[in-house]
């Protein structure tokens, strides 16, 4: 069995399962790249889960995630940017004990709005505050730490930064190869500038990751977990493949579902499905591109 070689799962769409086991659905589904996240890391430690990916022969998209940044100067910020420091470094290592073709890109998620506060622009430019603190670490350690705007239904608690045009200029003042962004067709869908704002970061050079999935609605309770196969919902998601394509990107393509359905099934089915969905919405626009 092989999928198409430029899909990556998140292992998040896998969420219950083990790391090893995680590695050994893709591998054995044919996947040549994978997502990564950091807590079933930590679960195993990072020697450990090093060495069980340089076993695995696949390459990494991705590290999510760090970021969590926006609260005023505190113990707190501090302990925040000392432990994306720590996530840079996993990366780098991560990055390092994956196969030929492994991206070193840290996905950072903002942080919503401190408790208590009101004050959407003073979240924002403590993020441009921490990514200044970050970029050296970064460029040393060869990252890219990947900015991914998040649905604003989500500024309040999980991500200040809503769109693109936010992620981009974020991301102006450092060197591409630094400061990137994540484009993620869940998030960015509803934005009437996101096909523009894709250009403008494939001209940039800033699109260090680009992750797939769906919004159906109604929308579970728990909106983090509202995010579908591709092709189960709404999003036109060839198009925005074709932008991003347009725009230069070249790197894996991740699936990246929280679902708790799709959570509950059997991971082979999972990764099954992942492909399939793949195949039907993504590759089309990949081939296109190609001939």
């Amino acid at each position: 069995m092989s999928t198409h070689p430029r899909l990556s799962m998140n292992v998040a769409t896998l969420r219950h399962a083990p790391f090893a086991e995680s590695l050994a659905v893709m591998t054995g589904a044919g996947y040549e790249a994978a997502g990564l996240w950091r807590e079933p890391v930590a679960a195993i430690g990072l020697a450990e889960a090093a060495a069980r990916f340089a076993d695995s022969g696949l390459r990494l998209s991705t590290l999510c995630r760090q970021g969590f940044f926006t609260m005023p100067e505190s113990p707190e910020r501090r302990a925040s940017i000392d432990e994306n420091r720590r996530a840079i470094d996993e990366t780098a290592t991560l990055a390092a004990a994956g196969a030929d073709g492994s991206r070193a890109v840290l996905v950072l998620v903002a942080g919503g709005l401190p408790g208590g506060s009101r004050d959407l622009p003073g979240a924002r430019a403590r993020v441009a505050d921490a990514l200044a603190e970050l970029a050296p670490h970064a460029a040393g350690a060869g990252v890219t730490l990947a900015v991914e705007p998040l649905h604003p239904m989500y500024a309040s608690d999980r991500a200040v930064v809503s769109t693109l045009a936010q992620a981009l200029d974020l991301a102006a003042p450092f060197p591409a190869d630094v400061v990137g962004v994540t484009v993620d067709t869940f998030h960015i869908w509803w934005d009437p500038e996101a096909r523009a704002q894709i250009a403008r970061a494939g001209r940039e050079g800033r699109i260090a990751s680009f992750q797939v999935c769906d919004w159906a609605t109604p929308l579970p309770a728990d909106v983090l977990l509202g995010r579908h196969y591709p092709g189960d919902g709404v999003i036109d998601i060839g198009a925005l493949t074709t932008a991003a394509v347009d725009a230069g990107y070249s790197g894996d393509i991740e699936v990246e579902i929280f679902n708790e359905a799709v959570w509950a099934s059997p991971w082979s089915e999972v990764a099954r499905r992942t492909a399939e969905a793949f195949e039907a919405s993504v590759a089309p626009r990949l081939a296109a591109a190609v001939g």
